[in-house]
């Protein structure tokens, strides 16, 4: 096998540039939580601690692809492995990873890292545990950015190698943001977890793997949080709960006799452009405290309404979430010979829906866009 363990070697080394860290215990909402920011560990630590180390970064969709060359530009010895000539392949190669020498083959790659990123898709990280799994040998890390594989090891057959330290960092967006983020010195919040800590060094090696690919700040939460929140906020106000509350406004609107133009606007161009913004800069209470007195008092009315509507939306979402069957049905769906074709046809019908096609030319409109 390619990598040695290195617990026993890493000691002495870690204890040479061990600081103090800054860690801090934050009152969130009225309960104390502990975070770790990217000041924790500067840049020439993160290098320090993982000198001896390759990390291996399985699969190159927007994960892989994020974590993948934000690891690279912070200056790590990070390799790549994907199905050889693959799509992903093509990519990575477009991006400047050299096959032979940080190009590999999902087998080649899981063998010389010491540390492996699992960043393949859930259903691939199933398909492929056969595959990998010799590869995970004691001494090395096993990292996932998703709880999905070992939360539901009953319908993935994924199991903690012995041996072997098991942890997780999730960044709270898509690998695509938390690349771009990266790119603007900004950085993404992230999840950490240990699952197994054979070498007792598991927590800080999550801290510091969480700072070289490009998060903000961490926050600790378990294998199974993780997932759990993970499936039920995209299903809920992130993707899901979002598509059809827009929908439902729109179609109202236009059912009324609104103009597609006005109907767009009242439900999404204001909400993207005007009002989330505030909320996300400031919270709920100052998006309303800097809107008419007839919008403030409109909302306050409703959204008692639609809090008692939805909520028990909410809790059967939950509970399909953690009974498993939400996982089970994306991983049946996503093996499908054909899903990138029937997800393509799904995603047209989005597209080709009025309220996504009006959307097209109201943002055309945006002065951004109309530079010369």
């Amino acid at each position: 096998m390619g990598a040695a363990p290195r617990f026993a070697a890493r000691a002495s080394a870690v204890s040479s540039i061990q600081q103090t860290r800054g860690i801090k215990t934050l009152n969130f909402g009225g309960s104390l939580e502990k975070v770790y920011e990217r000041s924790d560990w500067p840049k020439q630590k993160v290098l320090d601690y993982f000198k001896d180390d390759t990390i291996a970064v399985l699969g190159y969709g927007p994960q892989g692809h994020g974590q993948g060359l934000n690891l690279r530009d912070n200056g790590l010895n990070v390799i790549v492995g994907v199905r050889k000539d693959g799509r992903s392949w093509k990519k990575a190669v477009a991006e400047g990873w050299v096959p032979g020498k940080n190009l590999f083959t999902i087998e080649e790659a899981a063998d010389k890292g010491s540390i492996v990123l699992n960043l393949l898709s859930d259903a691939a990280q199933r398909d492929l545990w056969p595959t990998i799994k010799p590869f995970i040998t004691p001494g090395k890390t096993l990292y996932f950015s998703h709880g999905f594989a070992i939360t539901y090891k009953e319908q993935t057959h994924v199991e903690a190698p012995a041996g072997v330290d098991v942890v997780l960092c999730a960044p709270k967006g898509s690998g695509t943001t938390l690349r771009t983020l990266f790119l603007e010195g900004k950085g993404l919040n992230s999840s950490i977890a240990v699952f197994q800590d054979v070498s007792g060094k598991a927590h800080e090696r999550v801290q510091a793997l969480g700072v070289a690919i490009g998060s903000g700040y961490l926050y600790e939460t378990t294998f199974a949080k993780e997932v759990y929140s993970d499936l039920y906020g995209e299903r809920g106000v992130l993707m899901g709960a979002i598509n059809g509350l827009f929908r439902a406004q729109y179609d109202v609107l236009r059912a009324q006799g609104h103009s597609p133009s006005e109907a767009f606007n009242e439900t999404v161009e204001e909400a993207t452009q005007s009002l989330y913004p505030l909320i996300g800069a400031k919270g709920m209470d100052w998006m309303y405290a800097n809107c008419s007195v007839t919008a403030q008092r409109g909302a306050l009315d409703w959204h008692q309404k639609f809090y008692d509507a939805s909520l028990p939306v909410f809790k059967d979402l939950y509970e399909s979430v953690k009974n498993g069957t939400e996982s089970q049905r994306a991983l049946d769906k996503n093996s499908q010979a054909d899903y990138r074709e029937s997800l393509e046809v799904e995603l047209e019908e989005i597209r080709q829906a009025e309220i996504w096609r009006a959307g097209e030319t109201v943002r055309s409109l945006r002065p951004e866009n109309n530079k010369k």
